[in-house]
């Protein structure tokens, strides 16, 4: 087994250095794109989610009309069977 150099030479050190700083390069590269991916999968999952609750509301105001409607048809058909009492009555 070869035993492992105890002197580092400047161009060693340069080389290292150059190295190391390729490495980080390549994750800040890495990171970059990863961001970038995960930002436009979000920004699909929220056009998704604007999209179902745009229908889900449109749905309760349908509801709504819908039960004021029915609320009115009651009223509409409780009083004219409590005028068609009263004109009896007389």
């Amino acid at each position: 087994m070869e035993r492992a150099r105890a002197t580092w030479t400047d161009e060693r050190l340069d080389d290292l250095s150059q190295r190391i700083a390729d490495g980080f390069n390549r994750l800040d590269e890495d990171l970059r794109s990863l961001e970038t991916r995960i930002d436009s999968r979000f920004e699909s999952a929220q056009a998704r989610a604007d999209a179902r609750f745009d229908s889900l509301e449109r749905r309760f105001d349908a509801l709504q009309r819908l039960m004021i409607q029915f609320g009115g048809a009651m009223t509409v058909a409780i009083l004219a069977t409590l005028l068609s009492v009263l004109a009896t009555r007389a």
